[in-house]
């Protein structure tokens, strides 16, 4: 059984009627699990502890957050990224959600989990709100691990997305592991393996139109990466917009994958996380726009968690 991480509080974030990160990818993700026939445990997620955000996150950010949460109406936080009145409290309970599953892991209750989350979190930088992302769900996640006893942490990222602000995050850390794959060019520029980095950080790219079969090739690199850091758990960054039907990271000039890519990377991550982890994985939704799509791509990578 694969614990799930969610809450209906997470639809009550409204960007805009016209925001790709809508309330219904949330939904379009948990109709899509409900009618795979799967073997899951449905968990409240729980509002992060301030003490949790401050682990990655700036007190002054934090605090800027909190207070400019609108009772009414929608505050912009950069040309991404807004408040509604609903948001604070999503924020929260998706950042929540990973820590609630890292220590339910870590503590022996579950073997893996998802959380089937939003606001999404991995451009969330520091400082700084980002790319639809208010708390850095997953990295908040990792320091977590490391103060339930788990030394050796590695994130896995395959949005096709640039996680820029997991890496800010975790850069130079000990013990920690931060492994990303992205479509090379796309926004927000960053993540290209010539770039400056510390030394706990993997980038990996494939080209805007690459397609598939090269895709797994630069994945499949970054997997033996992983695998040789030999971590006490994997932390993913399940985004799906590389999916071909995506409005934003498919079509022609994206990477064309379907959901057959991300069971296999999935698989993949399990066996790493086998080799080193006894099993243990805890995946966070990130990106994914197409409702269709991300529905069949987030039952496709939940059931390989659960098979694996």
């Amino acid at each position: 059984m694969l614990a799930l991480y969610t809450h209906e509080d997470m639809l009550d974030h409204r960007p805009g009627e016209d925001h790709p990160e809508r309330p219904e990818r949330l939904a379009a993700v948990i109709e899509a699990l409900e009618a795979a026939d799967l073997d899951l445990e449905p968990r409240d997620a729980p509002l992060a502890e301030i003490e949790d955000l401050l682990r990655v996150h700036d007190r002054a950010y934090v605090e800027a957050i909190l207070a400019a949460a609108p009772r009414a109406g929608r505050v912009q936080l950069d040309p991404d990224t807004w408040l509604s009145p609903g948001s604070l409290v999503a924020a929260r309970r998706a950042a929540g959600a990973v820590a609630a599953a890292v220590r339910a892991v870590a503590g022996g209750e579950a073997r893996r989990a998802f959380c089937a989350v939003r606001p999404p979190g991995h451009h969330a930088e520091p400082a700084a709100s980002m790319g639809f992302c208010i708390f850095s769900n997953v990295a908040i996640g990792a320091l977590v691990a490391q103060a339930c006893g788990l030394s050796r942490v590695a994130v896995v990222d395959f949005d096709v997305h640039h996680g820029n602000g997991t890496q800010a995050a975790l850069a130079g850390r000990p013990g920690v592991l931060f492994a990303s794959i992205q479509q090379w060019p796309l926004w927000p520029g960053t993540g290209h393996p010539s770039e400056p980095a510390a030394d706990n950080i993997r980038n990996a790219v494939s080209p805007a139109g690459g397609g598939a079969e090269g895709w797994r090739a630069a994945f499949g690199d970054l997997m033996a990466q992983v695998r040789d850091f030999a971590p006490d758990l994997i932390l993913v960054s399940a985004g799906f917009d590389a999916h071909r039907d995506d409005p934003l990271g498919g079509g022609p000039d994206g990477q064309q994958l379907t959901e057959a890519d991300y069971a296999w990377a999935t698989r993949q991550i399990v066996a790493a996380a086998e080799a080193s982890a006894r099993g243990r994985v805890v995946s966070a939704l990130e990106g994914g726009y197409d409702l269709q799509a991300l529905g069949r791509s987030a039952a496709a990578h939940v059931r390989a968690l659960q098979e694996g």
